[in-house]
């Protein structure tokens, strides 16, 4: 088992911009009023191209899939929250809570990951729960400890907590649960995804403590956390704003590990953070200033990793 990836699945957007269905419980969505949607959309494929040109620069595969006309799909940038692929040739699809966003899976995305030669042996379809409102959008609820087997998950209305068990009794995951909060107009609110919080890398794991609220549930992941003997980087809520928790550590060219995270988020982090991570990993920004504002969403959200065997 690995826990991070050479491969990466990206989709380059057409008709990005912010999607008001998703915003009734995604905080960090902002609406750019001055800018035209095709402005905004034009910015986000610029910020992808060169997100993506960073990626390949340090030698990872970046398999990119442009999206289609043919649905509207203003979030179809983040597809780490309908697919996950994994390292037996299994891939799961996940419920998703906004409807416009049902739309993003698509076959033709799962035939360019076997095009580009990656095995898909078996699927795992828990589509079936939107009839029923209940939803869990991959790795964005989820955060995988792959080597460990633990999955990390905060509740929320995008990810429901039988559906979270079933997922990792099916994957065989040991579940750790908890709930995460955000201040929003002075009430604490639920934090729409788990990786807008918390990153896991090979050796470490960043984190906002304080959004925890509950203490039991703190020192419960902080007790799992260090008994796989990951050092744990505590971010501040304003970071979290600022996107720090929406990392993920990939392989580069000759297996060098890399943390990737938007320049806002490594703008954000203090100088102790940075040295922290930087004993574990060499770090990656890139600008997703407009990706970031519209989508309520960045660097990691972006990238659904490719864990499945080569043909």
């Amino acid at each position: 088992m690995q826990q991070t990836t050479n491969t990466i699945l990206m989709i380059r957007p057409i008709n990005f911009r912010m999607n008001e269905q998703t915003a009734v419980n995604n905080y960090y969505q902002k609406v750019l009023d001055d800018l035209l949607p095709d402005t905004v959309n034009a910015k986000a494929q610029r910020e992808f191209d060169a997100y993506v040109e960073k990626l390949r620069g340090i030698g990872l595969n970046v398999i990119v899939v442009n999206d289609t006309n043919e649905f509207d799909t203003p979030d179809s940038i983040f597809p780490n929250n309908w697919v996950s692929f994994h390292e037996n040739g299994t891939i799961a699809l996940y419920p998703m809570f906004a409807e416009n966003r049902r739309l993003e899976r698509r076959e033709e995305v799962l035939l360019a990951v076997e095009d580009a030669g990656f095995i898909i042996h078996d699927v795992v379809d828990y589509t079936e729960a939107e009839m029923e409102g209940v939803f869990l959008e991959g790795t964005g609820s989820l955060l995988l400890d792959r080597v460990n087997r633990k999955a990390y998950c905060a509740l929320s209305p995008r990810a429901d907590e039988e559906l979270f068990i079933e997922f990792c009794e099916d994957f065989e995951y040991f579940p750790v649960l908890f709930n995460a909060n955000q201040t929003v107009n002075g009430e604490r609110k639920a934090i729409y995804h788990t990786n807008v919080m918390m990153c896991l890398g090979e050796t470490f794991a960043v984190v906002c403590l304080s959004s925890i609220d509950d203490k039991k549930e703190r020192k419960n992941l902080l007790t799992h956390l260090k008994a796989d003997g990951k050092e744990v980087v505590d971010i501040t809520e304003d970071q979290v704003n600022n996107f720090a928790g929406n990392m993920l550590q990939v392989k580069g060219a000759n297996d060098e590990r890399y943390l990737i995270m938007s320049a806002a988020a490594h703008a954000s982090l203090t100088q102790q953070q940075i040295s922290k991570l930087e004993k574990h990993t060499k770090i990656v920004s890139s600008s997703l200033d407009t990706i970031e504002a519209c989508g309520g969403g960045s660097a990691r959200c972006m990238m659904a990793e490719v864990f499945l065997p080569k043909a």
